[in-house]
């Protein structure tokens, strides 16, 4: 289902109305101005400055080397580009470890142009989750794998394959929405835990290697465009090759096949 074309003002209202409506949104991430512009225009809802910037921008093997001062950069970059997109921004590795830390991080990248902040982790973000909402900073809360931790995880693992354990990502992603979360991005879960975890929330989801039954969907950039060397995980899909287009072409055949329900199909899914 799509709700609108071209440049327009998505907000976390305009999601939760697509949610309610049985619709799906779009999601890309862009680090500059160019970037940002063409995802924005092309109707895709929300904009990631993600900070997976440090290996698809700058070049290292993680992103835990990324700073608050690289995620501000990067998001004044985006902000100068976006045509009307909703602009969420990582709080990267070790800024958000108190509460205080996790104020003054946020507020950088707000006063930067960023309209909401992801966090990663569960149940124990719940107070700074709190904190933030209470003081005007949209929070979105980043489940499942959570690639600050690829070193507690021991590596990029789909999460909640064992029963256990997804009870707990769906408990704890119930804890972070009565804290204030106003959306959930759950990456690397079996579908049906997917499923489990969107019915669950009154909140918007959106999913990357989580399945098709989430509300929305978001891709790299560098992945969509097929940039990025190496293999490419299981959820991506290279729309460049597939459309055999332009760079605009790529992103609204991304963003139609989100909102047409055929993107992920089960090749990008895990079981």
């Amino acid at each position: 289902m799509s709700v609108h074309s071209g440049p327009r003002k998505v907000s976390i209202n305009t999601l939760m109305n697509i949610k309610r409506e049985g619709g799906k949104f779009s999601c890309l991430t862009a680090y500059d101005f160019c970037s940002a512009h063409s995802v924005s225009a092309a109707g895709v809802e929300v904009i990631l400055i993600g900070d997976s910037l440090g290996m698809v921008v700058q070049g290292h093997d993680s992103s835990l080397p990324v700073t608050i001062e690289d995620m501000a950069y990067h998001v004044r970059c985006a902000r100068r580009g976006n045509q009307g997109s909703l602009l969420m921004a990582d709080l990267p590795f070790m800024s958000y470890y108190s509460e205080q830390k996790t104020l003054e991080s946020a507020a950088i990248l707000m006063r930067d142009g960023a309209q909401m902040v992801k966090l990663e982790g569960g149940a124990w973000l719940s107070e700074s989750t709190r904190l933030l909402t209470e003081r005007g900073i949209p929070v979105c809360a980043h489940m499942g794998l959570t690639p600050q931790s690829v070193n507690h995880l021991g590596g990029y693992r789909v999460q909640g394959r064992d029963p256990n354990k997804a009870q707990e990502i769906i408990d704890e992603a119930k804890i972070l929405e009565q804290a204030g979360a106003s959306l959930l991005l759950l990456e690397c879960v079996p579908v049906e835990l997917g499923r489990r975890v969107s019915e669950a929330l009154a909140v918007p989801v959106i999913g990357i290697g989580a399945g098709p039954h989430t509300d929305g969907q978001i891709m790299v950039w560098h992945d969509l465009l097929g940039l990025y060397p190496g293999k490419p995980a299981k959820f991506v899909k290279n729309y460049l090759a597939a459309t055999g287009g332009s760079v605009t072409d790529a992103i609204r055949a991304f963003d139609q096949a989100v909102k047409d329900g055929s993107f992920p199909a089960p090749e990008h899914c895990y079981e």
